[in-house]
């Protein structure tokens, strides 16, 4: 079997129980070295077999996945993915490649990056009267987006904000999300390396989280969360409200 798992963030021990077990009896692994820790590798039985695919093209990956799967049917091979491998994973076209071999697979969900950097900074995406939608996304770079979707379109929803793979591009994202937003005041987290050793926050706003940025060097590896979730006011959770009845307690009048 083939199963795609979600390393997680970086920290080693925010991979699910069910990937790490899968992780310790695989035969094989091949991992997105570029992004995935290879600490991970460490819980790995002896004699595995290691493919780092940061070099490789997706035609390669999936000769290596159908080969080794083809030497042997009881073989537990594992594609090691970063955070959650449905975000940003590109797994949709190894798995269509794999349907063409009839080889069965499975998909282990992981913790994204995007909530790894809102533990980091101890916030909250959706809070009561002010923000109960979180938009994932990125700037358009040599991947485009669908024109819909152009930042500036999705930052008028004035809504929380999780933006991938865009730090480097980080003048042009604030000019966006000004124009959407519509304000220059607006808080900005920018996390690098979420749960990593290495990890580095940097707060600010719309109008100076570029600046602040480029002062620390950082061009990649980031999440860049945006929205008035960061701080401010918020009205209070009906969930635990003592006046809020539900089915499992009456609220007191």
């Amino acid at each position: 079997m083939i199963y795609f798992i979600g390393a997680g963030p970086g920290d080693v021990d925010l991979i699910t129980v069910k990937g790490r077990r899968l992780l310790e009896a695989a035969d094989v692994v091949i991992y997105a070295g570029s992004l995935v820790w290879d600490e991970h590798l460490k819980f790995c039985k002896s004699g595995f077999k290691k493919y780092n695919s940061a070099s490789m093209t997706l035609e390669e990956v999936i000769s290596i996945m159908v080969s080794e799967q083809n030497q042997s049917s009881d073989k537990t091979i594992v594609r090691l993915h970063t955070g959650d491998p449905s975000i940003y994973g590109a797994i949709r076209e190894q798995m269509d490649e794999l349907d063409k071999h009839h080889m069965k697979y499975c998909v282990i969900p992981g913790v994204s990056s995007f909530t790894a950097s809102a533990a980091a900074i101890k916030k909250e995406f959706t809070l009561p009267n002010v923000s109960q939608t979180v938009i994932i996304t990125r700037m358009e770079g040599r991947t485009p987006v669908p024109p819909e979707e152009d930042l500036e379109k999705l930052a008028a929803h004035k809504c929380s904000m999780a933006i991938f793979l865009s730090v480097q591009d980080i003048e042009n994202v604030v000019a966006k999300l000004t124009k959407g937003y519509g304000r220059d005041d607006v808080p900005v987290a920018v996390v690098y390396k979420a749960t990593w050793p290495e990890e580095k926050i940097i707060m600010g706003r719309l109008n100076n989280i570029a600046e602040k940025v480029k002062a620390e060097g950082i061009g990649n590896f980031s999440q860049i969360l945006v929205g008035d979730f960061i701080e401010g006011e918020y009205d209070r959770s009906l969930l635990y409200h003592p006046q809020f009845t539900h089915g499992f307690r009456k609220g007191v009048k």
